[in-house]
């Protein structure tokens, strides 16, 4: 069955002028279907107060359980909500939408509040699990879907509350994370911001806007050439890039830029896939998730600036099209989360 879906992504993501395609979209949604109620094997990111705590993950996280841990299940539920949204025709819609809707009851929600709600535990998935949660309650807001309507109005409480950790958290932070892992501080700025414009929540935006300018506005020649550290799945270098185009103004941002990443407006500039040695190591394989992030932060910046950076086109098509074929490898190391990276690159691709 592997081999099947190998061949599948391999040929049809060969003809690089289409984007996502229905095919490939079934195949995609087969992963998250599968570990979306998989409880084990489970990494559980818990601060323990005393041994009343200790519960089992499906207990401690009834709605996300599921997929390896916390963030990647609520990725995971993302990639099948925009799956829907984009192919109405989608193979299991009734299963997908009963293990949404089994997931995500208002009563697991509430649950998930309560965990989030404990003194100790304020910085869990700060702020990496924050913005996939954003990003679903966006997927789920722009659905017309009876379904969709529903769950999102059982989410938005948490949706709610992880916003205000943000303004919250945010001016605190004296100095940005700059790793290529969950705690990169621009990445979880990212799709943060994307939810506070869709959502008009001004008091987010304002202060993403602020306090991205704050951290970042000074910083010169990203060195792209120290990507990337072993286990890295997202890129320092243009997840910063990312937010602060999201940020600033046009008249603002190419300046920026120039200072900041010169070596990306030369027409030839090349840069080399990250290339995973063994797949079934779970930090080894995050090298894949490089490669989609590095696609869809190119993606982005084509979108809005065509002029000045077309020419990152081929370069973004060959780091999609590199690791495509991993996501299906049948490796559960990177299986359980990077379908939703290949399908956050298609999503920005399709823009173009």
């Amino acid at each position: 069955m592997h081999k099947i879906l190998f061949l599948i992504l391999v040929t049809s993501s060969s003809v690089f002028g289409q984007n996502l395609n229905v095919q490939q979209a079934n195949h995609l949604a087969t992963l998250p279907i599968k570990c979306l109620q998989q409880e084990y094997p489970n990494k559980l990111s818990q601060l323990l107060a005393d041994s009343t705590e200790i519960a089992s993950p499906k207990v401690l996280h009834p709605a996300f359980y599921g997929c390896f841990d916390w963030h990647s299940s609520v990725h995971g539920h993302w990639s099948l909500v925009y799956l829907l949204n984009q192919f109405p025709e989608l193979n299991n819609r009734a299963e997908i939408i009963k293990k949404l809707q089994v997931n995500l009851s208002k009563e697991n929600i509430q649950q998930e509040i309560t965990y989030l709600s404990k003194p100790h535990e304020k910085s869990f998935e700060r702020t990496y699990g924050w913005a996939w949660l954003l990003k679903l309650q966006m997927e789920l807001d722009v659905s017309k879907d009876s379904y969709a309507i529903e769950l999102a109005q059982n989410l938005q409480p948490l949706s709610d509350l992880l916003a205000s950790r943000y303004i919250e958290f945010f001016p605190k932070l004296n100095y940005p994370i700059r790793a290529g892992t969950h705690s990169n501080t621009a990445f979880g700025m990212n799709l943060a911001w994307d939810y506070a414009v869709f959502s008009k929540n001004e008091a987010l935006r304002q202060n993403i806007a602020e306090n991205a300018i704050r951290l970042f506005q000074n910083d010169q020649d990203c060195p792209f050439d120290w990507e990337p550290s072993g286990t890295d799945f997202l890129s320092p270098c243009l997840e910063e890039l990312g937010i602060m185009q999201r940020v600033l103004p046009e008249k603002a941002f190419l300046p920026w830029l120039k200072k900041f990443a010169p070596k990306l407006f030369h027409k030839k500039y090349d840069w080399a896939v990250a290339r995973v040695s063994d797949r079934t190591d779970g930090h080894l394989v995050h090298l894949d998730g490089l490669n989609f992030s590095r696609a869809w932060n190119f993606y982005y910046l084509i979108h809005q600036y065509p002029t000045e950076f077309s020419h990152l086109k081929k370069l973004a098509d060959t780091h999609l099209t590199f690791s495509l074929p991993s996501v299906v490898d049948g490796n559960y190391e990177g299986e359980h989360w990077l379908a939703s990276f290949a399908l956050l690159a298609f999503e920005m691709k399709s823009k173009l």
